[in-house]
């Protein structure tokens, strides 16, 4: 290229920078006719900050749904507490009932020991309650005999004294004399002894009763005897 023409392209270009910066100074109030033909620079976009925008959100959503289930937890953590609360409640509930029960029939059966105590028969301390106190025995223990045919024969033997003894008679020649209120002797008091009375020959329900048992064995019931046996 001449130089001339070199000189004329610089010319040129210069006049078009300097056109150019009239018109990017020109207030912004004035008036022109003319079009700004200056393009806008293209806009670079970056795909990292998108990518930053999804993970806080991942994040977020990873974060809601730990608290989801820690509340999701506590939750049952509470129901469970409260179950087990509950199921505590109702045993200790049945077992004090079930205590009050025990108690009731303890003193249930207290008081009816109470009454039965209370209610116990008692005889007088005489021959007619030392009889009907035997009798209510042999009749417990299945041995006959009446009230007429036990008085008769302790009339006849010792006229009632319970302390009576046969020191005469060959019994006691033998060294066993005849004792107490039926005139037993001491082999025969051992093996005719009714249990749940006195072990001594002279008591006067322990004499009766053994005398009649001896009596029904012999002779089918005291009331059979009219004599010395």
């Amino acid at each position: 290229m001449p130089k001339n023409t070199h000189k004329i392209a610089i010319a040129g270009a210069a006049t078009l920078g300097a056109a150019a910066l009239a018109f990017s100074v020109v207030p912004a109030d004035a008036q022109t006719t003319t079009t700004d033909a200056v393009s806008a620079a293209p806009v670079a976009y970056s795909s990292t900050p998108v990518q930053d925008v999804k993970t806080s959100v991942t994040d977020q959503l990873a974060a809601t749904s730990v608290k989801i289930d820690a509340i999701e937890a506590k939750k049952k953590a509470a129901a469970a507490a409260a179950a087990k609360k509950k199921a505590a409640a109702e045993a200790a509930a049945k077992k004090a009932a079930a205590e009050r029960k025990a108690k009731a029939a303890a003193s249930r059966a207290a008081h009816r020991a109470a009454i039965k105590q209370v209610s116990v028969k008692s005889y007088a301390d005489n021959l007619d309650g030392w009889i009907k106190h035997s009798l209510d025995i042999m009749k417990s223990k299945g041995i006959p005999g009446s009230y007429d045919g036990l008085h008769r024969n302790i009339i006849r033997e010792s006229s009632g004294n319970p302390n009576a003894i046969n020191d005469w008679d060959i019994n006691a020649i033998n060294g066993i004399p005849s004792k107490g209120l039926l005139q037993v002797i001491p082999p025969t008091f051992k093996a005719y002894h009714v249990a749940g009375t006195s072990w001594n020959i002279y008591d006067p329900v322990a004499n009766i009763t053994a005398a009649a048992n001896y009596a029904a064995d012999k002779y089918g019931t005291i009331d059979n005897v009219d004599s010395a046996y």
